[in-house]
């Protein structure tokens, strides 16, 4: 579809690769690199905006407010085939059903945004995993297959792209958390800690293959990652864990990065992060992503123990955007010296949630406009 930007694009004297590479090293830029993270389901049927120009994901979206491009690539690092999505059973107000991880999770039908209640996991015992790897972790499985020429038709491999480009480098713990529930990896790593390190293996391994592949064929400007492994409490693995079996995945990962010129690298991970900070870190991992501010802490206060060794991507706090234009200014105004100092892409700290007006969030944009633009 057409869309046509409600927003004009931020001036701009560099291209937007040209931004992000120089903002992520700390080097002088034009303006700020000018990006957001997306926004909850609702919103798209909530936002007149939204909804009077047929904006229905995050990528139109981007374009309707005429972000700056940032993309990025990857293998199939996870289970392939899937668990089949089958419903089970439902009443008036949830429904039953396995999901592509394989959980048994109850959910509302009401078609709000919520966290599912996982009822059963289909992977608990070393012999449960046995039979999940054999069917499901198969790394030359047809579907593990990457069709260079379709990246390539979509991405140019070279320097001729004004946008970055980054390589996706999987999950070394969050998508198992997703297959072995909260409640099942706390108890997994104790009672079954060879199991989940093999998980640990097979995901870096997977990892690996793909690298092996897309490494040599583009120039990429960063890396990106996923592991969601925290909440307001910290991580829901022991730091000891993280740091023995997390860590130096996170290395063998990072040479080969390293290898190709690729020294950004940034994982998306709520919560409060700072207890496994020197281990992402010596594994690599130095950039955070979207930086989850009521659930760790201000920004500023992870540039002030970790300096230029850190990025932050994020980092506005989706609470102040709710509570009015006053609170939005005034939370703005904390992160004038940060975009100064460099290293610092600021965002909303996740998915836009709708209890933000449109208007507000019109206001939120503009403002980051007069102060980074």
């Amino acid at each position: 579809m057409t869309i046509i930007p409600l927003l004009n694009k931020w001036n701009s004297k560099m291209t937007d690769r040209e931004r992000f590479n120089a903002q992520m090293h700390y080097k002088e830029v034009d303006r700020s690199f000018n990006m957001e993270f997306g926004y909850w389901d609702e919103n798209y049927t909530l936002w007149k905006m939204f909804v009077d120009n047929g904006i229905k994901n995050e990528r139109q979206a981007n374009k309707f407010f005429s972000f700056d491009k940032i993309e990025c690539i990857g293998g199939n690092y996870w289970m392939s085939p899937p668990f089949p999505n089958i419903i089970i059973s439902e009443n008036e107000k949830y429904q039953i059903h396995q999901n592509g991880d394989g959980l048994i999770a109850e959910v509302k039908k009401d078609g709000k945004s919520s966290i599912p209640h996982y009822l059963k996991s289909s992977v608990v015992t070393p012999s449960d995993w046995a039979k999940v790897k054999k069917e499901r972790f198969n790394r030359n499985d047809n579907s593990r297959k990457i069709n260079l020429e379709f990246f390539k038709a979509l991405h140019s491999p070279r320097g001729e792209r004004d946008y970055p480009l980054g390589i996706h480098c999987g999950s070394m713990i969050g998508k198992i958390r997703d297959m072995l529930t909260f409640e099942g990896i706390c108890y997994a790593i104790y009672d079954y800690p060879h199991m989940v390190e093999d998980m640990v293996e097979t995901a870096c391994t997977l990892v690996l293959d793909a690298l092996d592949i897309l490494l040599p064929e583009f120039d990429f400007d960063f890396a990106s990652g996923w592991e969601d492994i925290c909440y307001n409490g910290g991580p829901i693995v022991s730091v000891d864990f993280f740091r023995d079996v997390i860590t130096p995945r996170y290395q063998r990962i990072n040479k080969k990065l390293k290898e190709f010129g690729i020294d950004i690298w940034y994982t998306d991970c709520d919560g409060d992060v700072r207890p496994l900070m020197p281990y992402f870190l010596s594994g690599g991992i130095n950039c955070l992503f979207p930086f989850e501010v009521n659930s760790c802490a201000h920004p500023a206060e992870l540039f002030e123990t970790y300096g230029k060794e850190l990025r932050i991507m994020g980092g506005v706090d989706k609470m102040k955007l709710g509570a009015g234009r006053e609170e939005i200014d005034k939370y703005l105004d904390t992160l004038i010296p940060l975009v100064k100092r460099g290293g610092f892409i600021p965002f909303c700290d996740h998915r836009c949630p709708p209890n933000v007006p449109e208007a507000d969030y019109l206001y939120y944009l503009d403002r980051k406009k007069e102060l980074f633009g």
